[in-house]
């Protein structure tokens, strides 16, 4: 199956013109900024609807606009190494020691989203603060859950900065060294796990991809991408279920949410910096959408889950809702939308950054 074509290249080219923060041309050898989980034409396109008060997407930009004013008071938490323990040999200094990134990550995204979406240099300058702090403090990571916490905690820094990438506001200086820790610390957190097997290698790619995109390594967003392709029938059985996460116990809901997560937030950015559609490929007849539905169905029938006795489940507020909200549009599936509407206008603020705006930036992708 093909997808509706949209010039988005052509679209992205001609809203540098327009957007506040893009008054210079990106370099020869740029990708175009933003456009890693955020392009462009989607900001013009949420823009308008917030102009023109369409609902939902009114009443999600309200809810963010008091997340980022929320985030102006907060003071940075960036840690010189951080040092994560593993959850299930510690679970409070794990934790303790996640909620530093994970506040500074939520709050710059938050910030840097609502500055592109009313061009207020207060949310710049806000965003700023956070990036600039890990850039200058954090050396590295360490213990158990380092890597996969500075995985998907951080990938909200990365979809932050690709927001303020042509801010100029932005130092240079300060800007370096935060390029400086995308490479030297982020990248390589997600380069180390994303050969893993269950999601921390999902995490892995999708904070991977992120950084590729802001980087400008076109090798690697290609990297990425097979990686990807490369193991799908591995991660997703006959019957849509993921043998990987449905073996943990009460939470193989949660688990299978948690890997599809970033592997649909990552073809997400692959369609943007690419083109490519992942979300239809198919391997020995499985795919994304197989495990989606799968995922649905005991969701809403968690009493019937084969793998364990009264699993965890999540609500249409939270987990699973922000995932199906956001890709309710790409599969037109009218259960997905129907599952997560009635909780709108959804965000999802912790832990873990992929689908964390889904009502207010909604992907624009169609699959026919």
């Amino acid at each position: 199956m093909g997808f509706r074509k949209i010039n988005f290249e052509m679209k992205q080219l001609l809203l540098l013109f327009t957007l506040p923060f893009l008054p210079c041309f990106a370099g020869a050898q740029d990708l175009v900024h933003p456009g890693g989980m955020h392009t462009t034409s989607q900001l013009e396109a949420v823009r308008l609807q917030i102009r023109k008060k369409q609902s939902p997407t009114v009443e999600a930009f309200q809810q963010l606009l008091l997340y980022a004013d929320s985030a102006r008071t907060a003071a940075p938490n960036a840690m010189t190494v951080f040092s994560v323990p593993g959850y299930y040999v510690d679970a409070e200094g794990h934790r303790r020691n996640s909620r530093a990134l994970q506040k500074d990550a939520f709050n710059a995204y938050a910030a840097a989203l609502a500055a592109q979406l009313t061009g207020k240099k207060q949310y710049t300058m806000t965003a700023l603060r956070f990036l600039n702090d890990w850039g200058a403090k954090n050396t590295g990571y360490s213990d158990a859950d380092g890597p996969l916490v500075m995985a998907y905690s951080g990938t909200a820094m990365i979809m932050a900065a690709d927001l303020l990438y042509h801010a100029p506001e932005w130092h240079a200086e300060d800007k370096a060294l935060f390029t400086k820790w995308v490479r030297s610390v982020y990248k390589k957190a997600c380069d180390e796990i994303r050969n893993r097997k269950n999601n921390w290698a999902d995490w892995g790619r999708y904070g991977s991809i992120l950084a590729a995109h802001y980087l400008n390594d076109r090798n690697e967003i290609r990297e990425n991408i097979r990686l990807i392709k490369s193991d799908l029938a591995d991660k997703i059985d006959d019957d849509g279920s993921m043998p990987h996460e449905t073996k943990r116990g009460a939470n193989g809901i949660w688990y299978t949410y948690f890997s599809l997560a970033p592997i649909t937030s990552a073809c997400w950015v692959a369609h943007n910096t690419t083109g490519e559609n992942i979300f239809t490929y198919e391997q020995r007849g499985r795919s994304l959408k197989k495990a989606l539905d799968y995922l649905l169905h005991y969701t809403l029938q968690p009493e019937s889950w084969p793998w364990f006795d009264k699993p965890n489940r999540g609500s249409e507020s939270r987990w699973p809702g922000n995932l199906f909200e956001a890709l309710s549009e790409i599969y037109r599936d009218e259960r997905y939308a129907g599952y997560s509407k009635k909780a709108q206008p959804i965000c999802y603020p912790v832990h873990h950054f992929g689908w964390t705006f889904p009502t207010l930036m909604k992907p624009g992708l169609r699959i026919d």
